[in-house]
């Protein structure tokens, strides 16, 4: 029976920091632990997942990384760390060492609230971006489509990384942002060495979202990427602001009804198993 991973959620204790970024998602402004997701995972048959970090804090990599040490549901952890700092390596080493460890599959920083839209290709950036690589990590891309062709430069430049592109790019659906996003979706897809998570559709039709809205999509990136470097993640509890988990379940399901039972098994969690190298 294949493994299913979901690859793309959070947790946060607002009592231990706050989420500024929430300020204006008042469904958000609470904290959400993964307790609360259990009963989800357990309803969905999700025996795995892959927590990511929510905030520019070296600590709270430490933190999802203790978090994974005391729950074997998570199987890996996406953490923050300053990029443009020349001591990389040594980040990584910290966060290895410490509880929880040999948890840590990837990092992410969010280029997508960067006023540069060139930022993934500044000179400091790649240095950390290589070190990453060279420490055998992931690099999530939490970019928006005008930061795609930096994406593809950062990609080309670190053929040895493997890097993960986060809600398909963030494609305005609400807007009918489809073509040029497509465009520079099919260009990135090209680089053998990313994968993209299909995760954070919802968020991006916004309320009135439907299934069929969001399937030109959701086929654009499948063709793009083929079943093989595509990963289901719910972005709980990002997603509640629009639907529940098993709504994102559902709709993920319907999007890849048409791909065969092997294809769905890698996209439900045999490729987040073998992109992040997950235990």
């Amino acid at each position: 029976m294949s493994r299913r991973v979901d690859a793309h959620h959070h947790v946060w204790d607002l009592a231990v920091r706050d989420q500024p970024w929430t300020a204006d998602l008042p469904p958000l402004r609470r904290s959400f632990a993964l307790d609360e997701l259990a009963p989800e995972l357990d309803r969905e048959d999700v025996g795995s997942t892959v927590v990511v970090e929510t905030v520019n804090v070296f600590e709270e990599g430490v933190e999802l990384l203790a978090l994974a040490a005391s729950s074997p549901r998570v199987a890996g952890v996406v953490a923050w760390m300053d990029l443009t700092a020349p001591d990389v390596a040594q980040q990584i080493d910290q966060l290895r060492d410490g509880p929880g460890g040999d948890a840590l599959v990837g990092v992410r920083h969010g280029v997508q609230a960067e006023p540069d839209p060139a930022w993934l290709c500044g000179r400091e950036v790649r240095r950390g971006l290589a070190a990453v690589a060279a420490a055998g990590l992931a690099f999530d891309l939490l970019v928006v489509p005008a930061q795609l062709p930096a994406a593809v430069e950062a990609a080309r430049v670190l053929p040895d990384m493997r890097f993960v592109l986060d809600h398909a790019g963030k494609p305005r659906i609400a807007e009918g942002g489809h073509d040029r996003w497509a465009r520079d979706l099919r260009t990135l897809a090209g680089c053998e060495n990313v994968a993209v998570k299909m995760s954070g559709l919802v968020t991006e039709a916004g309320p009135d979202w439907s299934a069929e809205r969001i399937a030109p999509y959701a086929a654009t990136v499948l063709d793009a990427f083929g079943p093989g470097r595509v990963l289901y993640g719910s972005d709980w509890p990002v997603c509640l602001v629009d639907a529940g988990y098993a709504e994102v379940a559902a709709l993920a399901r319907t999007l890849v009804a048409d791909l065969s039972a092997a294809e769905q098994a890698d996209v439900f969690g045999e490729n987040a198993v073998r992109w992040y190298g997950l235990a």
